[in-house]
């Protein structure tokens, strides 16, 4: 099976909303209102991972920001994206259960930090549980210590790749 890359359609919500469902806790997932915004706003750092039949199979999204970190009020709000510079934010990486054993999580994080990397972006930021840790260690990220996140009332860990330009 073949795996591209694109960005994302308004006709993707219901598929990239039954991956969220799939992917997240009630409390962790985004709204349908909050992901509509989010294909609508921000679709220049939205990535879909879809199969051969175009249909999603997996994404990763989140808004360019100015901070180092994550905060909670970009779940809610959806924000333009400056055209360079800032930091990559990942509110959501998430891919269809029947898909996970095919390394699509970290072939969507590759093409991100090539996207990111053309777009002149200063970092890829995110915030994450305590098991994935290892997973984005894995792909360059680095642990910089417990977020002050209260999203879904849960803990989470601040993880930073810096860019170097001119790679």
């Amino acid at each position: 099976m073949n795996i591209s890359f694109r960005p994302p359609l308004l006709q993707d919500l219901e598929s990239i909303m039954e991956i969220e469902r799939a992917s997240f806790t009630v409390d962790e997932a985004a709204s349908e209102k909050a992901m509509k915004e989010r294909i609508s706003i921000i679709k220049d750092s939205f990535l879909v991972a879809v199969n051969n039949d175009d249909q999603p199979i997996g994404y990763v999204v989140g808004p360019i920001i100015q901070e180092r970190y994550l905060y909670d009020e970009l779940f809610e709000k959806t924000s333009l994206n400056p055209p360079s510079g800032g930091y990559q934010s990942i509110l959501s990486l998430a891919v269809a259960p029947e898909y996970r054993q095919l390394k699509v999580g970290g072939k969507l994080l590759k093409q991100l930090i090539l996207q990111c990397k053309e777009q002149q972006r200063t970092g890829i930021t995110l915030t994450c549980l305590e098991p994935l840790i290892p997973f984005y260690k894995k792909h360059g990220f680095s642990l910089e210590g417990l977020s002050a996140s209260q999203h879904a009332n849960v803990p989470w860990f601040n993880m930073v790749l810096e860019l170097k330009r001119n790679e």
